[in-house]
């Protein structure tokens, strides 16, 4: 299965979710593909943003390396599940899909721990230390969903 993670910049919340899946699988030994990418082209070719980096790695999941990318209608092709991090992301998101088939592809992230709530994964960007914890939670949470609903566990 390939999984991928979409934010607007692609250096706070996606490589945090990114992260957290990869590690997820590696401990559960599942054969996951994660990737995750930015709606915006703000910081592409960048590190995530170092709160977001701090804040994984204090939870064991290092994000230090990955690299910002914009999200391109051609991941509807390379990806199985494409999660979003908010409304915005998924419209943006959607708005790229050329058929039925792209958009069912795309789901808002916290519906896995919220059911058809559609929550918002909240963004840290401008926020103090603590909301990029309280983004950490949210997300490690989403993927112990996640790996609930498509891996039985």
């Amino acid at each position: 299965m390939k999984v991928l993670m979409v934010c607007l910049g692609n250096i706070c919340r996606s490589p945090m979710a990114e992260g957290i899946f990869r590690q997820k699988a590696l401990e559960k030994g599942i054969d996951l593909h994660v990737d995750s990418c930015g709606t915006a082209n703000y910081h592409v070719g960048e590190h995530p943003h170092p709160p977001s980096v701090k804040t994984s790695g204090k939870h064991g999941v290092d994000i230090s390396y990955l690299i910002g990318r914009q999200f391109s209608h051609y991941d509807f092709d390379k990806f199985d599940i494409i999660l979003t991090m908010d409304q915005s992301n998924y419209q943006n998101v959607i708005a790229l899909a050329q058929n039925q088939d792209g958009i069912s592809k795309v789901k808002m992230i916290l519906n896995y721990s919220y059911p058809k709530s559609n929550m918002n994964v909240p963004d840290p960007w401008y926020g103090e230390e603590q909301g990029y914890e309280d983004v950490f939670q949210l997300l490690d949470q989403a993927a112990d969903d996640f790996f609930i609903a498509h891996f039985d566990e």
